[in-house]
């Protein structure tokens, strides 16, 4: 069985979509009792968000696009405008150890959930925010989602977008930068648990897709913060391989796919790969016996190494090179992300029941505890665990139907 760090902690969310959702997913996941509540008629307006098969599965129960953000939680429906629903928050809330929200800041003020509000009827709750730009400044009160305030406001679509291309390039897979940004939340109410245990105080956490945008691009970042205006991404003519080194870059294989070589030290690994590729007379070519020649004549190899692999199928090179010792990867297509047996390997695609009692699968999220493989269990229905929540309230049956008749939960 899967070790549980978080077994015995509470967290009460209010949000929706995936940026923020997600974190009580991976929280759930490390054994959190997670309280999702929801829009007693709407429920999360992820749920009505129609994109397509891609995202609403395969007509049961199971849908992908709800799955990833809320597997393993508890959903209650419950209208937090009404004063009765809102005093059932605040019972919820007097007993978690979280609160994790990323609604905007007037609708915080409206349902009366900042800060204070929380706090007042539980001093010692983690206070956690999921914004698009932060906390505060002149921008602290609009919305946005990772396509446009990670990805294109962030910097990485122009990064991988060249500039004789059409059009921009968009995010590769929905919530890219949701699902990082809510390890990233998750990450920060662990910390901010640990320091409660610390010292007994409770914190307030941040965290914005700008912010996470900015981390995943602060290499690139840093060097225009040290020496001002850098270069943008290359032409599409470019070959796509590394000035100064011929076993950097994307090489194509006959049959159109790409492999994908990222050796750093060319010199280490150059007379590993020339056998590899059965050109075992380079190895002592002039041109490239050196560590030195080898990045002064990069692209004459280069040329030379893609002119190899166009003569094999992508198939004879993922046999080729599983010896090889220097770095390299396929190009795989989403479908065979799915099915990489080095993926399951090692348990980061774990399987789950539906609500259908159907078998599915799902990606974990990234870390392991103890070497054992994350234990996943399904995303709730909408509203479904309401009754056992009032329950464990202490509310009976008659006054859960009341609640229902008068339009408090669902």
């Amino acid at each position: 069985m899967s070790h549980r760090p978080m077994e015995g902690i509470r967290i009460v969310e209010v949000a929706q979509f995936t940026f923020t959702p997600a974190a009580g997913g991976i929280l759930a996941d490390w054994g959190a009792d997670v309280i999702k509540i929801e829009h007693p008629v709407a429920g999360d307006a992820q749920r009505g968000l129609n994109l397509g098969t891609a995202s609403a599965g395969d007509g049961g129960s199971f849908s992908p696009i709800m799955e990833h953000p809320n597997r393993g939680k508890r959903s209650i429906g419950l209208a937090l405008d009404h004063p009765t629903g809102r005093e059932i928050l605040y019972e919820l809330v007097r007993d978690a150890d979280v609160f994790l929200t990323n609604f905007m800041p007037d609708a915080r003020e409206k349902l009366k959930i900042e800060v204070d509000d929380i706090r007042s009827v539980n001093p010692n709750v983690i206070y956690v925010r999921g914004t698009a730009h932060g906390a505060r400044g002149p921008e602290a009160w609009k919305g946005g989602f990772d396509g446009s305030v990670f990805w294109n406001r962030m910097g990485p679509a122009w990064a991988v977008t060249p500039p004789d291309a059409p059009r921009t390039m968009g995010m590769p897979t929905g919530a890219f930068g949701d699902s990082m940004g809510a390890m990233t939340i998750a990450g920060g109410i662990s910390g901010a648990l640990f320091s409660r245990e610390r010292t007994g105080e409770p914190s307030i956490v941040d965290v914005s897709l700008m912010s996470v945008g900015a981390w995943a691009m602060a290499y690139g970042v840093n060097i225009a913060l040290t020496v001002g205006d850098i270069e943008g991404p290359p032409p599409l003519s470019n070959t796509g391989v590394a000035a100064m080194n011929p076993v950097a870059g994307n090489f194509q294989t006959q049959d159109g796919r790409w492999i994908n070589l990222t050796m750093l030290q060319p010199g280490r690994y150059w007379a590993d790969f020339c056998r590899h590729i059965e050109r075992e007379d380079l190895i002592d070519d002039e041109r490239f016996n050196t560590a030195e020649k080898l990045m002064s004549n990069a692209q004459e190899g280069a040329a030379i190494v893609s002119e190899e692999f166009r003569k094999r199928p992508y198939s004879e090179w993922m046999q080729r090179l599983q010896t090889l010792e220097g770095q390299w990867a396929p190009v795989q297509t989403i479908t065979e992300v799915a099915n990489d047996p080095q993926l399951r390997a090692n348990g980061f695609i774990a399987k789950l029941k539906d609500a259908d009692g159907k078998d599915r699968e799902l990606v974990t999220n990234p870390v392991q505890f103890d070497e054992v493989p994350a234990e996943l269990t399904r995303a709730p229905l909408f509203a479904e665990h309401t009754d056992e929540i009032l329950t464990e309230l202490g509310r009976d049956m008659d006054t859960i139907l009341q609640l229902k008749v008068d339009g408090v939960v669902t």
